[in-house]
């Protein structure tokens, strides 16, 4: 079972990738860091996207596919994946549907979470973290029990992410909905898309995927 999950900058993919990866036995595969695994490894094609990377471009597409290709006919990766970051354009989305083909593998499930727009700026310029354990909290949905103490580690060294502003979410959200939101409608073609509300408890949210994919 290979699915794709869509959504904006603070939707939940990541805990919902985690979600799917304990419950269904796949492997998350976040194309970012595939991405800096190769550049890392100093692979062929790593030291290709570093040199695109340097000059100030962005990694082709052909590229990526190539790297995720590499990584699909691992042992590890026959299971099943959750891929969250890629597919971000059309182009991308046709050039995944090519390289599965050869693979004799197809797209199972693409799951969009839908979030509003403001329940996503206060998810991410309200969130902070403990600089011990990484505890995570956040200014509107979920403050430490007693002020600036931790709950986990007792620890009062807290800390904020520098992109987590308002001005670099909506900078972030606009390339969200001119590059990945046209790739929408090519799912809804091949009848795989589904939409959940990510709005919801994270548990809802997760209970959601779970009534899509066992049907």
């Amino acid at each position: 079972m290979n699915i794709i999950l869509i959504g904006p900058p603070g939707s939940g993919k990541g805990t919902q990738a985690e979600f799917l990866k304990n419950t269904y036995g796949l492997v998350h595969l976040s194309t970012g860091q595939m991405l800096r695994d190769e550049i890392s490894e100093e692979t062929v094609l790593g030291q290709k996207a570093k040199e695109m990377i340097d000059s100030g471009q962005l990694v082709a597409d052909d590229l990526m596919v190539s790297m995720l290709n590499d990584t699909l006919v691992k042992p590890d990766y026959r299971v099943g994946v959750i891929l969250d970051g890629f597919p971000r354009t059309v182009k991308q989305a046709v050039c995944l549907d090519e390289m599965l083909k050869e693979l004799d593998r197809t797209i199972d499930h693409v799951i969009q979470i839908k979030v509003d727009e403001s329940v996503l700026m206060k998810r991410i310029t309200g969130r902070f973290y403990c600089g011990q354990c990484k505890a995570n909290y956040n200014d509107f949905f979920k403050l430490p029990d007693e002020k600036d103490v931790c709950d986990i580690c007792g620890a009062s060294d807290f800390l904020r992410r520098p992109d987590d502003s308002a001005e670099t979410l909506k900078t972030r959200l606009k390339k969200y909905q001119e590059e990945t939101q046209p790739i929408i409608p090519f799912y809804i073609g091949k009848g795989v898309l589904k939409d959940v509300d990510g709005s919801l408890p994270m548990e809802e949210v997760s209970r959601q995927i779970a009534e899509i994919i066992e049907k």
